[in-house]
């Protein structure tokens, strides 16, 4: 009797985690493939993967979007034939040998090549051509990464190409449990670009660490111009980390959602943050940046985060003294006339980066491009875009990390000169170089 009843307990449980769901933003959950128009959260979504917590289910009242976390569930599962490719199944980064010295989790150690391989994720993209397309973001129910842990170090490429920002946030996840959770991550123009083609292929290996940090992403969707429906506030504080007093004036970001300022006593809210994992910045003038993961759910404010900042160190480039935060114009990269070919002198002057950077392991920059005013505003920011994508490729060439360099292309917002003269204009036509970390 007592084995019915527990059998019968059983069978309900099974239903009520795996309920089918059909709702407004998502459509049918089941499906492995989904396009849907003119929704309350964007004017199209894509989803590649069922939403169905890599097979282990929701509870009835559990919104994956809301930004938070699962409950810790067992390993491994069967892998199914039927879920969409790169879903659903455990992936151990192809640098783990297996025999070695490097750590593991259970993930990778109940598992075997070449079945946990990593696999991409295919988003195809016919429906994005009858779009008008502002922005775009892509949402990852992601499950089990622990960098922080591990010390593993890996890298998302989308169409071949690093995409850093989400590197940083992967980077700083703990997801010991195992645990699912919700990211989005706005696609950089460079990556917006990719978007005018056949697919989006997402990749994310750790191809250099060695460690056996094992994971798996449960579905992605692909929003295009979002309307973000869950939000959350991050509220914290930013104090100097030798002497625990406020900093006052200081800014705290998450990257391009949003940023503010703190107050007398350190602290700051920021609002209007996309729920689930994300990353706060605190940086201040004459400190080094500092940076921590945050749990936002949905309609709720953040436990409080302490950023601790500790006084920039200094680095010397072309008999300039540097800190974290400074810039500067890199007066000797030049192009050929509307194109993005290096002039001789500029690569030179990047042969003197990559040195520079090759001595300095910790230094990460940014390296934004500007022109004048002359023709298309839009024409000009796809020009400057593509010309400090031609100094980053160099630099990679050069043996520099992709995760180091961040691209922005500015075209002629930022003049430093009125465009009234030719001598001026050229002034315009810049690359700059700004210290990001040290």
């Amino acid at each position: 009797m007592k084995k019915l009843i527990l059998s019968s307990l059983f069978c309900a449980m099974t239903f009520h985690l795996f309920a089918q769901r059909t709702t407004t933003n998502d459509g049918d959950w089941t499906q492995q493939f989904l396009v849907l128009k003119n929704t309350e959260e964007a004017d199209l979504m894509i989803r590649v993967g069922d939403i169905d917590n890599l097979g282990f289910g929701f509870e009835d009242d559990f919104d994956p979007f809301s930004g938070r976390s699962t409950w810790s569930h067992g390993f491994p599962w069967d892998i199914k034939k039927e879920d969409a490719r790169g879903t659903d199944r455990i992936m151990v980064p192809s640098s783990y040998k297996y025999g070695g010295m490097f750590g593991s989790d259970g993930y990778t150690s109940s598992t075997s090549r070449p079945a946990n391989n990593p696999l991409s994720i295919t988003i195809p993209l016919s429906e994005v051509k009858n779009v008008k397309v502002d922005s775009a973001a892509l949402q990852l129910f992601i499950d089990d990464f622990q960098a922080p842990a591990f010390a593993s170090k890996f890298q998302v490429k989308i169409n071949g190409l690093r995409f850093t920002e989400a590197e940083r946030i992967i980077s700083l996840v703990n997801q010991t449990g195992p645990i699912g959770k919700l990211i989005t991550i706005r696609l950089t123009p460079e990556l917006m670009e990719k978007l005018k083609g056949d697919s989006l292929v997402i990749a994310i290996d750790d191809p250099v660490s060695k460690q056996g940090d094992g994971y798996a992403v449960d579905f992605v969707k692909l929003l295009i111009n979002p309307r973000f429906i869950h939000k959350g506030k991050i509220e914290g504080r930013i104090i100097d980390a030798q002497t625990r007093e406020p900093i006052a004036n200081a800014t705290a970001s998450v990257g391009e959602y949003g940023q503010a300022t703190t107050d007398q006593e350190g602290h700051f809210v920021i609002e209007d943050i996309p729920a689930g994992l994300n990353i706060v910045k605190g940086s201040a003038a004459g400190y080094s940046s500092d940076q921590k993961q945050v749990d936002v759910i949905s309609g709720a404010t953040s436990e409080p985060v302490e950023l601790e900042l500790r006084r920039s160190g200094k680095v010397t480039y072309n008999n300039k003294t540097l800190q974290e935060g400074d810039a500067l114009v890199m007066n000797n990269i030049q192009f050929e006339v509307n194109s993005a070919k290096l002039l001789p002198a500029g690569r030179t002057e990047l042969d003197k980066l990559a040195a520079f950077m090759k001595q300095n392991g910790s230094v990460e920059i940014l390296l934004s491009g500007h022109t004048s005013s002359e023709g298309g505003a839009a024409l000009n920011r796809e020009l400057s875009l593509k010309r400090v994508r031609s100094c980053k490729d160099y630099l990679a060439s050069k043996g520099i990390d992709e995760g180091r360099i961040t691209i922005k292309g500015m075209g002629p917002d930022n003049p430093i000169a009125p465009n009234d003269t030719e001598a001026n204009r050229a002034k315009n036509r810049r690359v700059e170089m700004q210290i990001t970390k040290l």
